[in-house]
């Protein structure tokens, strides 16, 4: 019969003799990755697409930084309701805005509310 050489460093061979399982997870105190990525999202300012930004240009719709605030409050409380897509309906303009990516998808003035469908909505939040 053939002497095998097993070398020192490679150890025992066959199953641990040492009583220890497998490693156990660490477990970390704090907030999940999902709160803190989703608090991050909801602090992040809207997006305007192009489509959106032609728009209001096009259709003469100012909003200053205060109405911007309210659609942004509009689309938090939307968020936390789990919509997608909402429309924020405020004094100055019709938007429909991405929940997810926070982003104004398109507006509409007051004048083309009238009589206006708005579809692939979820939600509608009045500012």
């Amino acid at each position: 019969m053939d002497e095998v050489y097993i070398p020192q460093a490679l150890g025992p061979i066959g199953p641990l003799t040492h009583g220890k399982g497998p490693p156990k997870p660490t477990v970390t105190t704090g907030p999940s990755f999902a709160a803190v990525f989703n608090d991050k999202l909801a602090q992040a300012p809207l997006k305007i697409s192009a489509h959106a930004q032609a728009r209001l240009s096009s259709r003469g719709i100012e909003l200053d930084a205060q109405d911007w605030e309210k659609i942004q409050q509009g689309v938090e409380k939307a968020a936390a309701k789990g919509a997608r897509e909402a429309l924020v309906l405020s004094d100055k303009a019709a938007l429909v805005v991405s929940v997810r990516n926070r982003t104004v998808i398109t507006a509409v003035d007051p004048a083309g509310m009238k009589d206006n469908v708005f579809t692939n909505i979820d939600a509608a939040v009045v500012v």
